[in-house]
């Protein structure tokens, strides 16, 4: 389901106290994220994801036109810290920006090629884009 809110309201989840103690959390995070980017990214902009049975991962994939392929890996927590299986997905599809999108405010690099970034940044880094 791609509406965090009905999922919230089907699973009894009034506030964000119990969101925070349920289990639904990080998924209910993820499908957020994603649909905000989906709705700020450019036009025939082609979303997907990336899993390996290895393990190697990445969260969303936007490949924009003019722009390239982009890596999104997402984090509820406050440290944008991306898995290993990021790495390597990353590694395989070599993108042209690498983020992960995180609950903290603050953009820093994580890597030579991989930044953090908050969800509201990269809307408006995604909105930007002609």
């Amino acid at each position: 389901m791609r509406d965090s809110g009905i999922v919230h309201a089907l699973l009894g989840i009034s506030d964000y106290n119990q969101l925070a103690g349920h289990p639904v959390i990080g998924a209910s995070w993820e499908g957020f994220v994603i649909e905000n980017l989906l709705a700020a990214a450019p036009q025939r902009t082609l979303a997907t994801f990336y899993r390996t049975s290895a393990g190697a991962k990445i969260d969303l994939l936007l490949e924009i036109p003019r722009h390239g392929l982009w890596a999104i890996e997402i984090k509820k927590g406050l440290l944008a810290r991306p898995e290993r299986g990021f790495h390597l997905a990353s590694d395989d599809l070599k993108p042209i920006k690498r983020f992960v999108v995180y609950a903290g405010r603050e953009r820093y690099p994580i890597t030579a090629n991989t930044e953090a970034i908050s969800l509201l940044e990269l809307s408006q880094t995604l909105q930007a884009l002609d």
